[in-house]
């Protein structure tokens, strides 16, 4: 993250870093493979240290091979924040706030976690970059004295998260998602192991859905109205990057739900005694 640091807009190292890591599989270990979907958390090096000083931070990588939809419709899904609200099944609230330039804008987005974990927030700054054949988002959290952390839910960290989706042929893809991301707050081992092994699977499986679906949906919601491919649609206004901050995970509070028993795991163990 050093390099996003002396501007807050990413540049094509940022980008170049985000693939990398999108694509390697060092230090990764697979908890979900199955229909051409895998879900991988990070498994952290140990240092001679062992581990004590490694950051809380949660990495999670999601590939699905896609054989029924475009590269470029997949694109405009992850985009479009009128259709997100009809089939994102984890989303609270989530809105456009200001672009930044032709290709970066900042946004909020609040989703629920599963009981009895208090449900997350965050506000970050988006850019995305656009290649004959590969399409490439990416977010990491910003600060920013008009937004806050709400009493009601804990503000997270996205260190540095996206999609990197690339073309396999005119109407089939591969899709990746990686999240580096501190929920600020120690969570117990089974949110991890539910989030890797349920969770992502169901939105992975909820995102292709949405993208079969995408181009009869659009035809009859502003067809022509792309503003991440068409810059000059925007309606958002502009703000000047100099306003924000990325946001340190060390300055919110940290929230121990560690000793947090899932209502539905507890159910089970007592039906198995």
């Amino acid at each position: 993250m050093s390099r996003v640091l002396s501007g807050i807009i990413p540049d094509e190292a940022v980008f170049a870093d985000f693939r990398r890591q999108a694509l390697s599989t060092d230090n990764w270990y697979s908890k979900y493979d199955k229909n051409g979907m895998e879900v991988c958390v990070e498994v952290a090096p140990v240092t001679s240290q062992g581990n004590k000083n490694v950051p809380k931070v949660h990495k999670i990588k999601c590939r699905m091979t896609i054989r029924d939809v475009s590269a470029a419709t997949m694109y405009d899904v992850l985009h479009d924040g009128q259709y997100r609200k009809k089939w994102d099944p984890t989303m609270l609230e989530s809105f456009d706030i200001a672009r930044l330039s032709p290709n970066a804008d900042m946004g909020y987005y609040s989703w629920l976690c599963p009981k009895p974990l208090k449900n997350r927030d965050v506000v970050t700054l988006r850019s995305w970059q656009v290649t004959d054949d590969e399409y490439v988002i990416i977010n990491y959290s910003v600060k920013h004295p008009k937004y806050p952390p709400k009493k009601d839910l804990v503000r997270a960290i996205s260190l540095l998260t996206g999609y990197l989706v690339k073309a396999t042929g005119p109407n089939s893809c591969s899709f990746t998602y990686l999240s580096q991301a501190d929920p600020k707050g120690s969570l117990p081992k089974w949110v991890v192991n539910k989030a890797s092994q349920v969770l992502a699977p169901r939105v992975l499986k909820c995102v292709h859905k949405a993208g079969q679906s995408y181009p009869e949906w659009k035809k009859q919601n502003s067809p022509d109205q792309k503003p991440w491919l068409y810059p000059e649609q925007s309606t958002l206004p502009m703000m000047d990057s100099s306003e924000l901050t990325i946001q340190r995970a060390d300055s919110l509070e940290n929230v121990d739900e560690s000793t947090q028993l899932d209502i539905q795991e507890g159910d089970k163990a007592e039906d198995s005694s």
